[in-house]
């Protein structure tokens, strides 16, 4: 739902901000160059007060210029008037692919980052519309699945996402434009997400990939045992139980994923987990972590429509089943 006064705040109050401040900073750039020169000696790590200032710099004027362009977008649909046709659409997922192939390559020279994949090759991928249900943990895992969604499987992405990520300013506009929704892990009273995911995955198209976090929030140690007491306080000690031998994920959410398996019946499931960076779990870790020198592992399993199950019960066993498969994957996998 969206209320007027947030929307109001976002869009005429944030947006400006992040403007504003993209521009002082390129302003004061001199200056902050200096500090981060003098604080390299002083600080661990290689050049990290550099690192972090260009990366910020680097995502602000992305942020600036992609509302630029948004703005520009909007005027040229006739003042937002054909702003959603399938023609604007294209336009706005081609510009997040653009934005996204420049920042992540950068993101990754400067972090001396790698990504290895394993699972279906994008020269093999999935014909039809797929359901892509994935593991959330870690630092930017939603912007490197909508990376690979877009640059290597060419898909148009129907996500479901957080509502604090809407404070964005871009992400804001772009997902209120394209096929998208923005939702609340714990809903209001009287609150029906589950109709808002199967309307969002109605009628995919053959190039479409609707996107789910199955656990609703990143890992945390606090959130997988609220997530287990959670479980018990609804009564379902089986699930609890299951829950418990999970160490690397929280137990999956199933309402979500069944509406979408309902709204979608002819659509194949694309299972995703990584590894690599999901133990930086505050912005200390990530500080302590600069420059990170990692690989960053995504593992695709394909499921085939006639492998999902027809019976609800069935199907929130079958998610559990492969959370436990990718919690295991995990352990394997991680990094030392």
């Amino acid at each position: 739902m969206r209320h007027p006064a947030v929307w109001a705040v976002r869009r005429l109050v944030v947006a400006p901000a992040v403007v504003a401040a993209t521009v002082l900073m390129w302003v004061t750039l001199p200056g902050w160059l200096l500090v981060a020169a003098a604080l390299a000696p002083v600080l661990p790590g290689r050049w990290r007060a550099l690192r972090v200032l260009w990366l910020v710099l680097l995502y602000a004027t992305f942020e600036t210029l992609l509302l630029a362009v948004l703005l520009g977008l909007w005027l040229a649909s006739g003042f937002g008037w054909r702003i959603r046709s399938p023609y604007f659409a294209g336009i706005h997922y081609d510009l997040v692919q653009g934005t996204l192939i420049v920042f992540f390559r950068e993101a990754r020279r400067v972090l001396a980052l790698r990504i290895r994949t394993d699972g279906p090759h994008p020269s093999r991928a999935v014909d039809g519309p797929v359901i892509v249900m994935c593991r959330h943990a870690g630092p930017g895992d939603s912007f490197m699945l909508m990376y690979a969604l877009l640059h290597w499987y060419h898909r148009e992405p129907r996500v479901v996402l957080k509502n604090t990520l809407a404070w964005d300013p871009a992400i804001d506009v772009i997902l209120n434009r394209v096929p998208a929704r923005f939702i609340s892990p714990n809903p209001a009273a009287g609150e029906d997400l589950e109709s808002q995911i199967a309307s969002l995955a109605e009628s995919l198209d053959a190039n479409d990939a609707f996107v789910i976090f199955p656990e609703g929030g990143n890992f945390t140690p606090e959130r997988r045992d609220r997530a287990i007491a959670r479980l018990r306080k609804l009564g379902l000690e089986r699930m609890a139980a299951r829950a418990e031998e999970m160490v690397h994920v929280l137990a999956p959410r199933p309402g979500g994923v069944l509406a979408a398996l309902e709204a979608a019946p002819d659509a194949d499931v694309l299972m995703v987990a990584h590894t690599g960076l999901d133990h930086l779990l505050t912005v200390g870790d990530l500080w302590r972590e600069l420059p990170m020198d990692k690989q960053i592992t995504m593992r695709w399993w394909r499921v085939a429509r006639e492998d999902v199950p027809a019976d609800r019960d069935e199907r929130i066993d079958w998610l559990y089943g492969w959370w436990e498969r990718i919690d295991a994957w995990v352990e394997d996998n991680r990094p030392a």
